[in-house]
């Protein structure tokens, strides 16, 4: 297993015998001379559930390049280096996966590839960092957060954003990369590229720093509309990330937004619909309600929530797709990003 000790901003990686855990945080109380206490983050990585071998079909997933151009790449230009199994199958490691990675990036940024295989193994990451000061067709810090997951590395996490926060905001810094980073995620879970695990790293990952930059908003700003905002989710749905955003944007153009989070039932919205002159409750339906429920739910909603002539219902997610907005009444409106959601505010 791995265990990276982290005090301040040091940090060792140390190498011990493998453990049957898949990741842990433990506090190691640690004496110096000076008899001073010293607390560490100990990060436990359980080695044999990190995927660190890759079949040609994981690269393809992985980086946008067919397996084809792989193996043309691979054997006219000896890009990489892959072993072969006891049946002749290649297997690729994680510095091929990241040297793959940067080959895509400056492929798609006009270099031949004869010009990339040129290159010596440390020209490749320096010039890829230089190119994506100058354009913007894919951020690599996209490909280097996903190599973080890979390995579970959370130091490198912080790394990775700290760099970014020096150059962008966080909105920039969600837009640009983290909206575009979930969307590849999500597809890789989905086709079975990596495990849940490795998704609940990366997300919480970003959970955090979203509610890290939305609590320094609320420190400082103060609500003066007679307008506010309730954001929610409905029974059973747990995914919030594009909610806690829209909640991180409200605060910072001073509205009142009362985040209420996952799993919240109908009737426990009611005491809300007189909070204020206007109430616009907004919710994201990511796979709840079921297509099946989503009609009954809207009706449920109308019934028991916009009675009143002072309250609306903003709509995201994926379930949208299953409802016609002309259907609909002209108090409850369907977006179909964040974004057209936020221009909207």
């Amino acid at each position: 297993a791995s265990i990276r000790l982290e005090c301040g901003s040091s940090s060792l990686l140390v190498r011990t015998s493998k453990f049957n855990l898949l990741k842990n945080l433990f506090v190691l109380k640690v004496h110096s001379k000076k008899n001073s206490l010293l607390l560490f983050n100990i990060f436990l990585i359980n080695m044999n559930n990190i995927k660190t071998s890759f079949s040609i079909k994981d690269l393809e997933n992985l980086t946008g390049i067919k397996a084809h151009t792989i193996r043309i790449w691979e054997k006219r230009y000896h890009l990489l280096e892959p072993e072969r199994t006891d049946t002749n199958i290649r297997t690729y490691s994680l510095d091929n996966l990241q040297k793959l990675l940067n080959v895509s990036y400056l492929n798609k940024n006009g270099y031949k590839i004869s010009k990339i295989a040129s290159l010596k193994k440390e020209e490749i990451p320096n010039i890829v960092n230089n190119l994506s000061k100058e354009n913007d067709i894919q951020n690599p810090a996209i490909n280097d957060f996903k190599l973080a997951m890979l390995n579970f590395d959370q130091f490198r996490f912080y790394e990775i954003y700290n760099n970014l926060s020096k150059d962008k905001s966080f909105t920039e810094i969600f837009y640009e990369i983290f909206i575009p980073l979930l969307t590849e995620i999500g597809m890789l879970w989905q086709t079975d590229i990596i495990n849940p695990a490795q998704e609940h790293f990366l997300t919480t990952f970003i959970r955090q720093k979203i509610l890290v930059n939305t609590e320094l908003l609320q420190a400082k700003l103060k609500s003066t509309y007679n307008k506010s905002f309730v954001l929610y989710l409905p029974d059973n749905e747990i995914h919030e990330l594009g909610l806690m955003f829209v909640n991180y944007v409200l605060v910072s153009k001073g509205y009142q937004s009362i985040y209420l989070g996952q799993s919240v039932p109908i009737e426990n919205l009611k005491v809300l619909t007189n909070f204020n002159k206007e109430v616009i409750f907004i919710s994201y339906f990511t796979i709840k309600p079921e297509k099946d429920d989503l009609f009954a739910y809207i009706e449920e909603f109308q019934n028991k929530i916009l009675s009143n002539s002072n309250t609306k219902f903003w709509i995201l997610g994926k379930m949208l797709e299953h409802l016609d907005p002309k259907k609909l009444p002209k108090n409850i409106s369907t977006f179909k990003s964040i974004d057209e959601l936020v221009k909207k505010i």
